[in-house]
């Protein structure tokens, strides 16, 4: 069983020095904690290289904005950061999550006098979310009952901690029915996404995704757009109704720590998953990418 994450040997990176892991805390009384004001970024390090670590960072950056959070670091030090961390944890492949938020300076609903905290940890018991026997076999998936807000509702372009909520409702609901994650449609009906990572359709080679427009646009699903494009596949966005999802041969995750990962099936509708399938070829040709790009 892996260790609490509050009782851990190492470092982590906060507010411009390394802090032993056990001793990084904050006071139970900060804006983060009560309002869920943070944003914060999901990375990955593969052979001791973050996998697009600067359009991780742009992204960090531009949801501190949208929340109108001011960061105290620039992109370059906060991307020096995430590799010094890295090498001062003596980790090769491991998960990276920076993270800001709104410290006890100021209470309650204004901002106006907050002061804005930046911690990085990395870890590397949970790079993957699913195991590759899970991976092989493929996911079973439930539509939740909860369901991605309208753009004029949430910041739905911001990594922003109190956007995924809704997530961890959906993922216990799932888990408690005995599935493996939950599918989460939008709020006018449309297919959305998983828990924690965005969703591809395929039909022969005709690859379709949800359109980005009340959730967010996923570094790995735009990677996976722009491999699938090369390989002469016909990608299409649109918007996706839930009578439609049964009319394809396949479906996929993507996602910094789903990476590509089958879905064997959601509700009562299956999937065809294994090594003939074109989800398979594509999880190999994510592995061929990253490699090649480290």
């Amino acid at each position: 069983m892996a260790k609490s994450f509050d009782n851990r040997e190492g470092w982590i990176w906060m507010d411009g020095s390394f802090i032993p892991w056990k001793k990084a805390t904050t006071h139970v009384v900060n804006q983060g904690l009560h309002y869920a004001s943070s944003v914060f970024e999901g990375e990955r390090a593969y052979n001791g290289i973050i996998f697009k670590s600067r359009e991780h960072t742009d992204r960090l950056f531009k949801s501190a904005e949208i929340m109108g959070i001011e960061i105290p670091y620039s992109k370059a030090e906060i991307n020096e950061a995430k590799n010094a961390l890295l090498k001062k944890m003596n980790y090769l492949n491991c998960y990276v999550r920076p993270i800001i938020w709104r410290g006890s300076k100021q209470m309650g609903i204004s901002t106006s006098n907050a002061d804005i905290h930046v911690a990085i940890a990395v870890w590397d018991d949970w790079a993957s979310y699913f195991k590759i026997e899970k991976r092989l076999e493929g996911l079973k998936l439930i539509t939740s009952p909860w369901k991605r807000p309208s753009p004029e509702t949430a910041p739905c372009n911001a990594k922003a901690s109190g956007l995924y909520e809704i997530c961890t409702m959906s993922k216990e609901y799932a888990e408690k029915k005995g599935y493996d994650d939950a599918l989460m449609l939008d709020y006018r009906n449309y297919v959305a996404e998983g828990t924690g990572a965005n969703i591809f359709f395929i039909k022969r080679k005709d690859i379709h995704t949800p359109i980005a427009d009340c959730f967010l646009n996923g570094i790995t699903r735009q990677t996976v757009i722009e491999m699938v494009k090369k390989q002469g596949l016909n990608l299409v966005e649109k918007h996706i109704l839930p009578n439609e999802i049964e009319n394809y041969d396949e479906a996929l995750l993507t996602g910094t720590a789903a990476e590509i990962t089958p879905i064997k099936s959601i509700d009562d509708i299956n999937y065809s998953t294994g090594k003939n399938t074109t989800s398979y070829k594509l999880m190999n040709d994510f592995t061929d990418l990253v490699n090649f790009l480290i």
